[in-house]
């Protein structure tokens, strides 16, 4: 069931499965919480699992002319708050990486640990952004849904594209929630956001970094070279995926995020009765 988190002219909305200790994950650009849906089924038996969706998603408010990275993880924030979590294993895909790198850079108190699903720590190069108001440009011109058809696709590997089609075409059609102003809002906050590798170095709690072999969005060379930043780091590199491993990957991600956990958890225990 949906929940919200208000505050002033902020509506978060947001979904919460299950009991236990709290996860979060974090929906890229052009996703919505439902991206999570494989992970979620197999997180909620031992744990509560929370789903927002960010800022112009759903039913969460938008702002575009003050929205940021670290406004998004602001609306994080609240919602963690309204739910009364403390500290929670947060995982970001994407765009929501840089959310949960803006997290951990801000309230670094309120994670046991945190990952990247297909997300990077750099800032925008000069060519991204540039590619990125090319986006703009194209969103403007055609609508945000032409936008959202043109790309979806070239998110995934094209085997899976070839074998999955239907899946594809089923998170294309989701994106028609989306309008124009909300589209360009998220680009324009991650061509304007920083470089947060010194969130990767600084950190005392585990990371993890989960890279598809065949990304185009998120250089995987780039990623691995990331995993060598913090103190303690799982790395997962699959081949044969692209930047959608939720969807194309699930079960190794499933296993990936559950051993993970269980890794934090152990590191917990030994810093408690060290």
């Amino acid at each position: 069931m949906q929940q919200k988190a208000e505050q002033q002219t902020l509506t978060v909305s947001y979904t919460c499965i299950g009991k236990g200790d709290p996860i979060v994950l974090i929906h890229g650009f052009g996703e919505d919480h439902r991206i999570w849906q494989k992970q979620w089924t197999v997180l909620q038996n031992e744990h509560k699992v929370v789903l927002p969706d960010l800022p112009g998603t759903g039913e969460s408010t938008l702002n575009s002319a003050t929205l940021t990275i670290d406004s998004m993880a602001e609306a994080i924030k609240l919602m963690l708050d309204e739910e009364e979590i403390t500290t929670c294993i947060m995982l970001g895909h994407s765009m929501g990486g840089y959310v949960t790198l803006a997290f951990a850079e801000k309230y670094p108190e309120r994670l046991q640990a945190f990952g990247l699903i297909h997300s990077t720590a750099y800032a925008d190069s000069d060519e991204k952004k540039e590619a990125r108001n090319k986006s703009i440009a194209f969103i403007q011109e055609h609508s945000a849904y032409e936008f959202i058809k043109a790309t979806i696709p070239n998110l995934f590997a094209a085997t899976f594209n070839r074998t999955n089609s239907a899946e594809v075409q089923k998170l294309t059609a989701q994106g028609k929630q989306f309008t124009a102003d909300t589209l360009i809002a998220y680009y324009k906050a991650m061509i304007n956001r920083p470089d947060r590798t010194a969130v990767l170095q600084q950190t005392k709690v585990p990371v993890l970094m989960f890279i598809g072999e065949e990304d185009k969005a998120v250089n995987p060379a780039d990623a691995l070279a990331q995993s060598a930043l913090p103190n303690v780091c799982m790395v997962q590199h699959i081949p044969g995926i692209a930047h959608m491993g939720m969807l194309e990957a699930p079960t190794a991600l499933n296993e990936t995020i559950t051993a993970f956990i269980t890794t934090v958890n152990t590191l917990t225990k030994d810093s408690v009765t060290a």
